[in-house]
């Protein structure tokens, strides 16, 4: 069963959400994420997806007292994402209570310190972030595109023993227009051993049931929820 996993993204320590990562276009929608937070609990939610936008474009780890307070007030499942670039900014996120680290800019520019995070703390405590434009992988908060294939990326970290990789498809976050639904179909279908978490544009719970059919591991889903394009009552069946 397909895992939901509503997204928290932080700016300035409010929940927000932006279109395409671009941060000139940022809704505020809750001055507290922890009100948030509760709300999905209390609704049955287990997992939660927290970026931290301050920290990818500051390349630190910034929101971390949010994700403490989350933490510590809930009872869910947190992993976190955004500015993870040293042992320290590691080691602060999985201090304050994250269950798992998304990491991705730093397995482009630096993979053998990726590598090392891998082996020292387990597959299961890492996910790589593939986020994807037009194919290729960008980083930095998307700010920043490369030249490296997608699906080369994905066999490099499958080689050296990463299981779980969420993957953004950048031109479908945020914009209420669905999601790459065959792009995740053809990754689990190239990749079997790998949990791929889908993340952008998701905007139907039909798009989240045909993810769940495919293989797909997990739906990350944050403006549809915020906007009530998906309403929390639709998602019962798949929070048993």
């Amino acid at each position: 069963m397909i895992t939901i996993i509503p997204a928290i993204d932080i700016m300035d320590g409010k929940c927000v959400r932006l279109e395409q990562g671009d941060y000139r276009l940022k809704k505020v929608y809750e001055e507290d994420p922890l009100t948030v937070a509760r709300r999905f609990e209390d609704f049955g939610i287990q997992r939660l997806h927290v970026v931290d936008l301050d920290g990818a474009v500051a390349k630190h780890v910034v929101n971390w007292n949010t994700l403490e307070r989350i933490v510590s007030r809930t009872g869910l499942i947190v992993d976190f994402g955004g500015g993870i670039k040293s042992d320290q900014d590691l080691k602060v996120v999985l201090d304050s209570g994250a269950a798992m680290a998304v990491v991705g800019s730093i397995a482009v520019s630096d993979p053998d310190l990726f590598e090392s995070w891998l082996f020292a703390y387990g597959p299961k405590k890492i996910i790589l972030a593939a986020d994807t434009r037009n194919g290729k992988i960008a980083v930095s908060g998307w700010t920043d595109t490369t030249a490296i294939d997608l699906f080369d990326f994905l066999k490099q970290f499958k080689d050296i023993g990463v299981k779980q990789v969420l993957c953004t498809d950048i031109s479908k976050d945020g914009m209420l227009e669905g999601s790459s639904v065959d792009l995740y179909k053809e990754m689990v279908g190239k990749f079997s051993g790998m949990q791929i978490i889908a993340s952008g544009g998701i905007t139907s719970v039909k798009e989240i049931h045909t993810l769940n059919e495919s293989g797909v591991a997990g739906a990350i889903i944050g403006k549809a929820l915020y906007e009530g394009k998906i309403k929390l009552e639709e998602l019962k069946d798949f929070l048993i």
